[in-house]
């Protein structure tokens, strides 16, 4: 027997487009409706379940943590509205999470690659220049086609942010990942950091708080996105004054990075460079917060429903990831109300729906 369900309210397939009619046959979506009649109706607004494009499920602040951690991290996630999670990077190796059908999607990343002491304890492969390319091999090798480097961090002999290699090994760092059929993307705090990545043809830039006028038209000619993580960024003036006393020209630098951080994504925005929503969730930032990161984004310039594209069909499509298409895995969440106009319908949602089935019981639709 089938197990059925029907979307009986609008359905929206990309940020501009409407449809009715949709039902989850077998865990896999159809606009035909089916001959049998559905085992449960689901009444509200239907979107594609939301992406976290920067997740760090499977990491605690100290680095690795148990599993049933992580799996509290996966639901958590889950819960909030995330049906996919793109790795930036975990000690834990999250494999076991693909086999979970009750667990969000995930995109491993593997391990962070960092230059040795220059990144946060425990949490990354630290290597030299020299060691970095077969890093990097082994790293996509582990992975689900990505690769992350720690691009930039405090040098504490120059008091300030500091590029971890140089150029020229970066530029042969991103030539293994694409020999090995990965993609790379590059944590990046400032301003210079964004040049060599680019001249290295970096595929992504996680954070890009140094991003300049002069980098734009790079961004968009090469394709290159940003995941910003603006709910990781408020946290630069904390930041700032741990480091005031030791290290003010470090601790100034941060503070002016966030300072404009609004004016920043709004000027990629309006310049065409593709952004996505990611938390950073797992070390700092607690999980289950990719509403908030929709939120600040729509706050830093960009309409509601250009926000609610960063974390939905756009995501999806970047990723490859399947999203409201006929044969697609049934993975959508019930809205009280369209999001495109009103994000913070996103908090209270009605249903989730996770491979065909109701992972989070349906909340009645409100009485006439």
């Amino acid at each position: 027997m089938s197990n059925i369900i029907e979307f009986s309210g609008p359905v929206l397939t990309g940020p501009g487009r409407e449809h009715r009619g949709l039902w989850a046959v077998d865990g896999r979506l159809t606009f035909r409706r089916p001959r049998a009649a559905p085992d449960l109706v689901l009444d509200g607004c239907v979107i594609p379940g939301l992406v976290d494009a920067h997740c760090h499920i499977g990491l605690g602040p100290g680095g690795d943590v148990p599993e049933e951690v992580a799996e509290g991290q996966a639901r958590t996630d889950r819960d909030a509205g995330t049906l996919l999670v793109r790795d930036a990077g975990a000690v834990h190796d999250t494999r076991w999470i693909q086999q979970r059908s009750e667990l969000p999607r995930i995109i491993r990343a593997g391990r962070h690659i960092a230059r040795t002491r220059r990144y946060l304890r425990g949490l990354a492969v630290e290597v030299e220049p020299e060691d970095l390319v077969e890093a990097v091999r082994k790293q996509a090798r582990a992975g689900d086609g990505w690769v992350k480097l720690v691009g930039d961090w405090i040098d504490r002999d120059a008091g300030d942010l500091a590029a971890s290699f140089p150029a020229s090994n970066v530029k042969d760092a991103v030539q293994a990942a694409h020999d090995e059929g990965a993609r790379i993307t590059a944590h990046c705090f400032a301003e210079d950091t964004l040049d060599d990545m680019l001249d290295a043809g970096i595929d992504c830039i996680e954070h890009g708080t140094g991003l300049l006028p002069r980098h734009l038209p790079r961004f968009v000619d090469q394709g290159v996105p940003i995941v910003p993580t603006l709910i990781n960024i408020a946290t630069f003036p904390d930041i700032a004054a741990q480091a005031e006393s030791k290290f003010p020209r470090y601790a100034a630098h941060m503070r002016s990075l966030w300072e404009r951080r609004a004016e920043r994504i709004l000027e990629a925005y309006e310049a065409g460079v593709a952004i996505y929503a990611g938390t950073d969730a797992g070390s700092v930032i607690q999980h289950g917060r990719i509403v908030d990161e929709l939120e600040a984004l729509h706050a830093a310039g960009l309409p509601a429903g250009a926000a609610l594209d960063t974390g939905a069909w756009a995501a999806r499509d970047w990723l490859g990831a399947e999203s409201i298409t006929e044969g697609a895995s049934a993975d959508v969440l019930v809205c009280g109300e369209d999001p495109r106009a009103n994000l913070a319908t996103l908090r209270e949602l009605r249903s989730i729906v996770l491979r065909g089935e109701l992972v989070r019981p349906s909340v009645p639709a409100p009485k006439e």
